[in-house]
């Protein structure tokens, strides 16, 4: 029985949970909205904001407390492995919910279904998201080739 198991196990053993989320969070913080499973969407919405809580604590700290922010950073590192999008979770997304007490995600059930297993499909995505900025196209000059 899982009497208190609070862990969706979706199959998997734990090391390979731990890098499915590892992965799955890098890509959220990273395009602030991803399309997968419902089940994965929702395991990932608690493994998520525990991230961006864990990041929220520097912007409460003073400069003194370098030691505390370095180790902020380094259990976030933990889990995400790339230091761009660590970087960006720091400085862009967790100052934009220094007013909001959780639920930074969202998750949205996609009424379609997966072709390969018909699983049902979820978008989580950031909320308060900024929408990409659309790249603006430069004309070529008539002399120019590309």
């Amino acid at each position: 029985m899982r009497h208190k198991n609070s862990v969706k196990q979706l199959g998997r053993t734990r090391e390979h949970r731990r890098a499915l989320f590892s992965n799955l969070a890098t890509a959220l913080f990273e395009h602030e909205r991803i399309i997968t499973t419902k089940q994965k969407a929702k395991e990932l919405k608690r493994f998520s904001e525990r991230l961006i809580t864990r990041a929220k604590r520097n912007l409460f700290l003073s400069e003194n407390d370098v030691a505390k922010k370095l180790h902020n950073k380094r259990q976030v590192m933990r889990y995400i492995h790339n230091r761009d999008v660590v970087k960006k979770l720091f400085d862009d997304i967790a100052p934009r919910y220094k007013e909001r007490n959780g639920g930074y995600t969202r998750v949205y059930l996609l009424s379609k279904r997966r072709e390969g297993d018909a699983a049902e499909m979820a978008l989580i995505e950031l909320v308060d998201r900024q929408p990409p900025v659309p790249k603006k196209k430069e004309k070529q000059s008539k002399g120019e080739k590309g």
